[in-house]
């Protein structure tokens, strides 16, 4: 039996890859950051060609620091950043354009269109989302309409569109000599074209956002051999696992039944929720998504809340303030002080997502006094991420019926231990993390690993889960709804700042 499961973590700011044993424990990592490319303001973009040589590297690194060949690899998983569109040429395997990425707003006019025109939720019963710059719908539109001789390709079906998993996918099976062009199930259920239902993409939203179908990928489960390795770097394993980052953390967690959530806090927060084999449509600015499709069996359905500056924020505290020297020092500054000192901070820098959806607000520090100084602002950038954690926690067990017992939370804010004591207080919750921090490669691993039979079953991977550490509120109700009600103001500042 080979002796390890590769994943790719395709990420915002790097692309990783990890290599794990049969107990889902870390064998080797490499890490590998790309470059983010500012066009204008709101503009976010990636260069597809950097990501993937950065994936070959990084795949070559983690094969040799485990010392294993090829034949050691069973099979290897993907999971990445969502809705980040890049469309490329069949015949070159080159792109038409830098990707899109999911932060990037450059799509606000469209959306405002749907505003005005009240449309913006017209699509949630097909897609469970709401229009959105979100989602690669609206990206891949503006592609189409302002890259020159795109649409021309597309329409000959020598233009390809996908998500990041898509293009590696691609590059990995042999590119333009025979490259396999599929998405899974949850990757798909983010580009707001593919129908919940049934799991295939929709004539309507395809006409609506004037996209020719020939141009998508096949639409798979997120478990299953697509094809085989061609590159040098690992040929001939097969590539049999590929899921979306949240869902891949879902799976990580052994989020298996329903009513299970994990809140991953990376470069934004993504609480998401088991819902089993039910379409949960919110009526409280959630989003409905696919968790997960393992081969045949059913696909698993889920309510998500986006947010989309966390960790981000203690980056632009760090790059655009000064205020710290490494990200690991927000923690060290804000218990300088007791308390935020009055002062809220709410990075709404592209608009707000779940539960608000409004793309009119921008980001606010309300509550100043001479008072405040830098550890109250250090303090106000991590309680930021708790406070918005609990609007979609709220906002879930309102929509599922279900009260969480405990939350399950992974991603690298979890090291913050001031943030996370104050996201059990703050939520009256406790909240537990496992020992394997990796969750969103870990799930990609056991999606691969189960279509090749490396793991047996969901049940052989909930043994593997363990705790590292466990979070208990100790604040007093007074305080905590307090603090709750001063957050909840602060967002009313931020609206409507946008004409």
């Amino acid at each position: 039996m080979s002796r390890f499961i590769a994943a790719i973590d395709q990420g915002t700011t790097s692309t990783r890859c990890i290599l794990f044993n049969p107990q889902g424990n870390i064998v080797s990592v490499a890490q590998k950051e790309h470059e983010q490319i500012y066009p204008q303001p709101g503009w976010v973009e990636h260069n597809p060609d950097e990501i993937w040589k950065n994936t070959q590297e990084v795949v070559a690194l983690a094969r040799i620091q485990a010392s294993a060949n090829a034949s050691d690899i069973a099979a290897i998983g993907i999971t990445n950043q969502r809705e980040t569109t890049v469309v490329w040429n069949r015949k070159t395997g080159k792109p038409y354009y830098n990707a899109l990425v999911w932060q990037d707003t450059r799509t606000t006019d469209f959306v405002a269109t749907y505003e005005k025109d009240r449309r913006i939720n017209e699509f949630r019963a097909i897609t469970g989302l709401p229009v959105s710059t979100y989602f690669s719908s609206l990206k891949l539109k503006w592609l189409l309409s302002n890259v020159k001789g795109l649409r021309a390709d597309a329409e000959k079906g020598d233009a390809l569109f996908g998500n990041m998993d898509t293009f590696l996918i691609w590059h990995l099976t042999g590119g333009a000599q025979g490259g396999i062009h599929v998405t899974d199930v949850s990757n798909a259920s983010r580009t707001q074209l593919m129908n919940l239902r049934s799991l295939q993409w929709d004539e309507k939203m395809l006409k609506e956002f004037d996209i020719p179908a020939v141009m998508l990928p096949a639409i798979k489960s997120s478990s299953e051999i697509y094809g085989y390795v061609t590159s040098e770097v690992i040929p001939g394993v097969p590539v049999a696992g590929d899921l979306g980052d949240q869902h891949a953390a879902l799976v990580g967690q052994t989020c298996f039944e329903p009513g299970m959530a994990k809140n991953t806090y990376g470069t934004g927060c993504f609480l998401v929720m088991n819902t089993g084999n039910e379409i949960k449509l919110s009526e409280n600015g959630l989003l409905t998504t696919m968790a997960y499709q393992f081969g045949n069996q059913p696909a698993k359905y889920a309510l998500e809340g986006s947010v989309a500056v966390t960790g981000a924020l203690v980056q632009w505290v760090r790059d655009n303030l000064g205020l710290i020297r490494k990200s690991s020092d927000i923690e060290k500054l804000a218990k300088t002080v007791e308390d935020n000192g009055g002062a809220y901070f709410v990075p709404a820098f592209s608009g707000l997502y779940a539960p608000y959806w409004r793309n009119d607000a921008r980001g606010v520090i309300a509550g100043l006094t001479r008072y405040v100084n830098k550890g109250h602002i250090a303090r106000a950038v991590l309680e930021a991420t708790a406070y918005q954690t609990t609007d979609v926690v709220k906002a879930m067990e309102q929509d599922s019926g279900i009260e969480l017992s405990s939350l399950r939370v992974d991603g690298g804010m979890v090291a913050n231990q001031l943030l996370m004591q104050f996201q059990s207080d703050i939520l009256n919750r406790q909240v537990v993390s496992p020992a394997v921090a990796e969750t969103t490669a870990l799930g990609a691993a056991y999606a691969a690993g189960l279509a090749v039979g490396y793991w047996k079953n969901t049940e052989e991977l909930k043994q593997n889960w363990a705790i590292a550490h466990t979070w208990n509120p100790a604040m007093e109700e007074h305080k905590r709804s307090g603090l709750y009600q001063g957050w909840q103001k602060a967002v009313t500042k931020s609206f409507g700042w946008m004409e």
